[in-house]
């Protein structure tokens, strides 16, 4: 169905866009990103991030490296009274990405269409939060750091402006605004130079966890000081989304990590909303996935739709059955999922999903010998934005980045599988989700690593996604959510 749809949106007239785009280099290098500026280049903030913890660049000698970090256990802290506390100037980090003074670092963040590949700066940003955690809780007196320090959750990504100009300098700045005992909270900036001025581009939340130097079990971070009433606002801020956070993640769970048995088809691991069907088993047999029943408001929502759709179907069923003059009859009154009839500038939501496989080498590796967090959210951005060019007919842009929760690392060697759904339409957004999961071929066992919540914007009025089966209203339910969140904040 893509095929032919994707073709055609992904050849755009773009000599328009690359115009006016080509035009802002000549504004666009900023006087504070000449050759030999000692701010850190983000090229180097790999290379620093290895200083910190003793890792190699060689692939052969990175696992002694590892190894040795061993050692290190002995130095980590037994509470956080005992680590001294910091201020949030003591973590504050810029890097600079100087895309207009460096035209040959260009090539590497160019799109076909004359645009900065988002997913190269999801990368950049994944970088910088493990950079700025690791500043806060710097120790002079260690040469190297005993803590692993990696991505939990990428809270939030708010895009401030759709264009990224490729011939205009970038800055990332960044800091810590909340700790918890050995969670940290990492607040990011990116602006772009241009016109004489830095604007800004995008928001970003990620939260950072501290792991023992073998990565088995979690230490203690330098507690966070607030210094003013600005940093003392900005803790709160920390603090109520954290406890957001925590409670959605005991009501609301990310749904659709197993297989079910029974029916071979993706089923919920738990939550308030992802439960089984609320009459007649999943399977209808009495079978059920679980048997805990929809609360409330999301039986609300799931009957509200369902009688929406199915009205149509009826109408549809009753207009060409010889047997409906006198009223429906049992058939046409039957209401089901797989009953329905396709509503008009509609399209099912088994239609609109895109899948890809990465294989993944050791050249991804992070400084913890596992794959790179960034590399993940670049792959499942990539299908997540080719998804929702082949849904809309049009290149979209980003709106937001919702909900990024790291479940488990991804080891090198892995067969990684990304599934990406639209699953919820209002307008001109398009709400994508994005399953990631390793395939072991030896034991034949499917483990999910990571789910990935984006929402774009078309440049054009999009169709309905109509989900058709109990599992596709609950993914139905879940996007609205994560749209619904990003409209509001």
């Amino acid at each position: 169905m893509f095929s032919k749809r994707l073709m055609t949106c992904l050849r755009p007239c773009a000599s328009l866009t690359s115009r006016r785009l080509l035009c802002a280099e000549a504004k666009g290098t900023a006087p504070d990103m000449a050759e030999g500026n000692p701010l850190l280049h983000v090229s180097n903030v790999r290379k620093r991030l290895r200083e910190i913890v003793g890792a190699s660049t060689n692939w052969s000698d990175h696992r002694q490296a590892m190894s040795e970090r061993v050692s290190l256990s002995s130095t980590l802290a037994r509470s956080q009274s005992e680590l001294p506390a910091r201020s949030m100037k003591d973590s504050l980090v810029e890097v600079h990405l100087p895309l207009g003074s460096q035209p040959q670092l260009r090539e590497k963040y160019l799109t076909f269409h004359n645009t900065v590949r988002f997913g190269r700066i999801l990368e950049d940003l994944d970088s910088l939060a493990v950079l700025i955690s690791y500043a806060h809780t710097y120790n002079p007196a260690l040469k190297r750091s005993p803590l692993s320090i990696v991505t939990a959750l990428v809270d939030k990504i708010d895009m401030r402006q759709q264009a990224i100009y490729p011939g205009c300098d970038i800055k990332f700045t960044g800091h810590v605004t909340w700790v918890g005992k050995t969670s940290i909270e990492a607040k990011m900036h990116m602006t772009q130079y241009r016109n004489g001025a830095y604007s800004p581009v995008l928001d970003a939340t990620f939260v950072m966890v501290a792991r023992d130097p073998e990565n088995k079990r979690a230490a203690f971070v330098n507690p966070l000081s607030p210094e003013g009433p600005e940093e003392e606002e900005l803790f709160r801020q920390g603090e109520g989304r954290r406890g957001r956070v925590a409670r959605d993640a005991g009501r609301d769970p990310s749904p659709l990590s197993c297989v079910c048995a029974l029916c071979s088809e993706q089923v919920p691991s738990g939550g308030a909303q992802h439960r089984v069907p609320p009459e007649g088993g999943a399977h209808g047999r009495g079978e059920e996935h679980r048997p805990r029943p929809l609360p409330q408001h999301a039986r609300r929502q799931v009957r509200g739709r369902s009688l929406a759709w199915t009205s149509a179907t009826r109408l549809a069923r009753s207009a060409r059955c010889l047997r409906c003059r006198r009223g429906l009859c049992v058939r046409c009154r039957t209401v089901s999922f797989r009953g329905r009839l396709l509503p008009p500038d509609s399209v099912w939501m088994e239609d609109a999903k895109l899948k890809g496989l990465e294989i993944c080498h050791p050249q991804e590796r992070n400084i913890f010998n596992r794959i790179f967090g960034g590399f993940l959210m670049r792959k499942a951005y990539e299908l997540g934005w080719a998804n929702a060019c082949a849904f809309g007919g049009g290149r979209p842009g980003l709106v937001a980045v919702d909900d990024i929760l790291f479940q488990k690392p991804v080891e090198i060697g892995s067969l990684l599988l990304l599934s990406s759904q639209v699953c919820y339409t209002e307008g001109k957004h398009i709400q994508v989700r994005v399953h990631s999961e390793v395939f072991d071929p030896l034991t034949r066992q499917h483990n999910t690593t990571n789910v990935f919540h984006f929402t774009f914007a078309s440049d054009r009025h999009v169709p309905n996604v109509v989900p058709r089966t109990y599992g596709e209203s609950m993914l139905y339910l879940d996007g609205k959510r994560h749209f619904n969140h990003t409209v509001e904040y």
